[in-house]
Order: C-alpha cells, then sequence, then structure tokens
C-alpha cells in the first residue's frame, strides 16, 4: 500500500497555501487531514466550502452527527477531532460516548438526531421509518432532514480519506467506544 505523506505548505498548490494560511490564522495548525485533502489542487476548497456551508443544523447538533457518523465508519481521526469539537460545543465526556453510540439520554431532541444520523449511516441512506418518524416527532423539519443527510455525505467523505490515507492523528485520540461504559 502506498503510504500518504501529510503534505506541508511547501507541498501543495498555491490556492491550497492560501487555504494553509488561513487555516493556521483560525485555528493555530493546519489538521493532518485538511492537508491530506491538499494532494488535489481543488478536494481541501471543495470541502471546506461544503463543511462550512449554512445549514439549518446548529454547530452543536452537526457535532451529534459528526460523531455518530464517525463512529458508525470507524474512523478514529474525526472520532477524536469532534471529540475535541464537540467538548468546545458544551458536551460532557459521557455524552459524547453516548452520541458516539448513536443516542442522548439527556436530550430528547438530540437523541432523536443521534438516532438519525446513525440509521442514516449504517443503512446507507435507506432510514428506518421510527426513526424518522420520532426525528420529526422531535421537532426537526424536513430541511433539517436534508441538511442532516447531506451532513451525513460531509463526513463520510472525512472518515473515509482517513482510513484510506491513515494519516498521522493530530488530537487526541478518541478511546475505543467498546471500552467505555456507556
Amino acid at each position: 500500500m502506498n503510504t500518504f505523506n501529510v503534505p506541508t505548505r511547501e507541498d501543495v498548490s498555491t490556492n491550497n497555501q492560501a487555504i494553509f494560511d488561513n487555516l493556521n490564522k483560525a485555528l493555530g495548525f493546519v489538521p493532518n487531514l485538511y492537508a491530506t485533502y491538499a494532494h488535489s489542487d481543488t478536494a481541501l476548497e471543495n470541502y471546506l466550502n461544503f463543511a462550512n456551508a449554512k445549514t439549518s443544523l446548529s454547530a452543536k447538533e452537526k457535532e451529534v452527527v459528526n460523531l455518530a457518523v464517525s463512529e458508525v465508519n470507524e474512523c478514529i481521526y474525526c472520532l477524536s477531532a469532534h471529540t475535541a469539537i464537540g467538548k468546545m460545543n458544551g458536551f460532557t465526556d459521557e455524552q459524547i460516548l453516548e452520541l458516539r453510540a448513536g443516542y442522548s439520554s439527556v436530550n430528547n431532541k438530540l437523541d432523536a438526531l443521534a438516532r438519525l444520523a446513525k440509521n442514516v449511516t449504517v443503512n446507507r441512506g435507506r432510514t428506518d421509518e421510527t426513526v424518522l418518524e420520532n426525528f420529526f416527532n422531535a421537532g426537526y423539519t424536513k430541511a433539517n432532514l436534508i441538511d442532516t443527510i447531506s451532513l451525513v455525505g460531509d463526513k463520510t467523505i472525512s472518515n473515509y480519506i482517513h482510513s484510506t490515507t491513515q494519516v498521522p492523528v493530530d488530537f487526541p485520540v478518541a478511546q475505543p467506544l467498546e471500552t467505555q461504559s456507556v
């Protein structure tokens, strides 16, 4: 198998160098997975535009989806990154473990969202009718449904890129869910 390096600023196109500069200003570093997108002259910009596009979901709701999807897809990079981001959005360690498992015991609305995100991912879009009904009964709309499915796709792209490239995780590494008590 090819080994994927993490490109540095000097290794990438002029367009990607500008994006690296912006990421450094905003985050203080360029995450390895984002740098890996920069092997392509267009993928990093396209991904960031999609990931940062307007949505009907709050930042906290987006993290619910990101955690559930990344757990199903077994992406340690994204689980690690979104565990850190989830904490920044106010989730406790215990809540993050639940969301990774696809549920929430403390918030019915987020529970419906986590269950939907997990179900959509596990069933590759063939959503269980009961899960969908619970999502709508929790107060979500058809717009929220479409935005959630779009986010499942967004996160799956990153999950697959990391699963294929295995670039080093540059966040505190999330522990496997099965070793945790949920």
